[in-house]
């Protein structure tokens, strides 16, 4: 059976690194959630945002959709809960963080970006990242949720609003010695069009998509779960399985239908 794959986000932006694994797996089984009710996460408590993911896991046990591997494909949510989820399941879980490490390699003026919303920006993790990665390079950091937004617009209308994204980047100021922007959101790869015009396509963008589809295709691997490779012809179909979407707020996705759905709040059960 093919393995069953789920992607989560507080948005539409988890769809940048679902295409990529559905690259390396097509034959997988996908389901997409998107806690949109509580968008963007890069204004919330981390320990609301362990809640929201600690609700998820109830979801998935109570409706039995035996997840082989979850991706939270969220850096705000990465970096802020990753640890505290792995201890609450068995399910392996893959996190998307801030491509630090690659970008500080690929930059030639020493002087990278990193635009992400303000929890990510601010989490310990990240300077962590930094630390470890970013030591021969000056790191910028820019935060901003307003792009957030933009993205999700522009993926419903499929259409950039220039001039908003352009208004915010000039607010941003970024320091014109950076040569290589870290898309530290999911989210931001969909505005990768406007960014390359804003930027002349003199600023190299990095995101983490193609790394967390080798990563789940790892794990898979690794826990003897039977995948698909795209060069196995023999096995694979190259057809992709429909994909379920879950949202906890209304939200229309080409034309796909969406289940409205509930998170539990743990603690309110610890409280009853």
């Amino acid at each position: 059976m093919s393995p069953h794959i789920m992607v989560f986000d507080s948005g539409i932006g988890g769809t940048t690194v679902l295409k990529h694994i559905q690259q390396y797996i097509p034959d997988g089984r996908y389901s997409y959630f998107m806690d949109n009710a509580y968008l963007p996460y890069g204004k919330l408590s981390q320990q609301t945002i362990i809640q929201r993911l600690s609700g998820l896991l109830i979801f998935i046990e109570t409706q039995q959709l035996h997840v082989d591997v979850l991706v939270i494909a969220c850096n705000t949510a990465s970096t802020s809960a990753l640890s505290a989820l792995r201890e609450l399941t068995t399910i392996p879980i893959v996190g998307v963080v801030p491509a630090i490490k690659p970008a500080a390699l690929l930059s030639k003026s020493q002087h990278i970006a990193l635009l992400a919303t303000p929890a990510t920006v601010e989490s310990s993790y990240t300077q962590q990242l930094i630390s470890q990665h970013g030591q021969a390079v000056t790191v910028h950091l820019y935060a901003s949720v307003e792009l957030v937004a933009l993205a999700e617009q522009t993926y419903q209308s499929k259409k950039i609003m220039q001039d908003k994204l352009v208004a915010e980047l000039d607010s941003l100021a970024i320091d014109n010695r950076v040569d290589v922007i870290v898309l530290g959101c999911t989210h931001f790869p969909i505005l990768a069009k406007g960014l390359n015009e804003y930027f002349n396509s003199t600023v190299l963008l990095l995101d983490s998509g193609v790394a967390i589809a080798k990563r789940v295709c790892a794990i898979l691997t690794e826990h003897n779960i039977d995948w698909s490779n795209e060069l196995d012809t023999n096995k694979c179909t190259g057809k992709k399985k429909p994909l379920r979407y879950y949202a906890t707020a209304s939200i229309y996705v080409d034309k796909q239908p969406v289940e409205l759905v509930t998170l539990i709040d743990p603690t309110q059960n610890e409280k009853s």
